[in-house]
């Protein structure tokens, strides 16, 4: 009889919570396959003078970042990240892009030779001049194989268990196969594609663009205007992926990775919301309204679209890339958000 694997999760933000009901149910729905016990690393800190892991722990629930997610009774919450990690054969990262390259430092030596991981993280990681991928990060670091799972995933919906795609990236079928197993529900649908780095790149992108189509409904724009927004940002997308990442396919931007999350984090996500009302009143900053709006999650739009940035200028290229480059611009700063219109106006045909 093959070996139970222990999964252990990485964040507990609100998609780590929700993740970890996913997980925490399909893990007891599978005790052939996995350990029972599904430990989730939670960073250090007090919701109304409590520690989160004891109330997580105690409550059942993450009272502070998705508090109406049943957590399964197999959920075990701690603040010591080599505890979580001990002996584990599949690790689940779900936390803020910024914090992977100090979380992978901690766990270096400390990880199985023959683990897997599957990364859940929407961003870029930046090291000197050079723009790389956070699942590269993971491989590097730990020098383990890590698979992707990116999409139209709005976690306060699929916590209600309301119908929902997710696409996996795995280059090893076999793997790929396990990591739908551990994460596919009645109401959380996996499509598994061999193309790891599209699905990545989606994931990443698409929260520069959502910040765009905050700007455009703060500024009053109609449905036709995010439309367009939606439009253009996708066209940037796949120009920016096919420069810098000659291996991307663009056939992976149709599935729920790409133009499924784009749509969604348009209309709903976090970085649109936190745009619109920047927009709407444009003396507040970014800064403050993510501390006001968001309770301690974090807005990866304006970081991303530095990132970005940062890459287009090394290269020169930042005229074929208007809208990444007007959206990065207003997001520091150095132009107001009235012109983002002028933008969309004056955006060219073709790219």
């Amino acid at each position: 009889m093959a070996k139970k694997k222990k999964v252990s999760l990485i964040g507990s933000g609100n998609w780590g919570t929700v993740i970890c009901k996913i997980l925490g149910n399909n893990i007891l729905c599978n005790e052939h396959l996995y350990e029972k016990n599904l430990p989730m690393f939670v960073k250090k800190e007090l919701y109304n003078g409590i520690d989160l892991c004891d109330i997580i722990n105690e409550k059942k629930m993450n009272k502070k970042y998705m508090p109406h997610c049943f957590i399964p009774d197999n959920v075990m919450a701690s603040s010591d990240l080599l505890e979580v990690t001990d002996r584990a054969d599949i690790l689940v990262f779900v936390l803020p892009h910024q914090y992977v390259r100090e979380i992978c430092e901690t766990l270096k030596g400390h990880v199985k030779n023959d683990a897997i991981a599957i990364s859940l993280i929407k961003g870029f990681d930046v090291y000197g001049n050079k723009l790389d991928l956070i699942s590269n990060v993971i491989r590097s670091q730990l020098n383990i194989p890590c698979s992707v799972l990116m999409g139209a995933n709005l976690a306060y919906e699929v916590a209600l268990e309301m119908y929902s795609e997710a696409t996996i990236g795995c280059k090893d079928e076999e793997v790929g196969i396990l990591m739908k197993k551990l994460f596919q529900t009645h109401y959380f649908r996996i499509v598994v594609v061999d193309d790891e780095l599209t699905v990545e790149l989606g994931g990443a992108l698409k929260n520069i663009v959502a910040m765009g189509a905050g700007f455009s409904d703060g500024l009053n724009g109609g449905h036709n205007t995010k439309s367009a927004v939606i439009r253009l940002g996708l066209m940037e997308m796949m120009s920016f992926s096919k420069m810098f990442f000659k291996d991307s396919k663009m056939s992976t931007y149709f599935e729920s990775s790409g133009l499924g999350d784009l749509v969604t984090t348009c209309y709903a996500g976090r970085n649109h919301r936190v745009a619109k009302e920047f927009a709407s009143n444009p003396q507040q900053t970014l800064e403050n309204l993510e501390m006001n709006l968001l309770n301690g999650q974090k807005l990866q739009g304006p970081l991303t679209a530095a990132e970005v940035a940062c890459v287009l200028k090394l290269h020169n290229v930042e005229g074929r890339f208007p809208m990444f480059s007007t959206i990065h611009k207003i997001c520091s700063g150095e132009m107001p958000v009235s012109s983002f219109m002028d933008c969309l106006k004056n955006h060219p045909e073709h790219l």
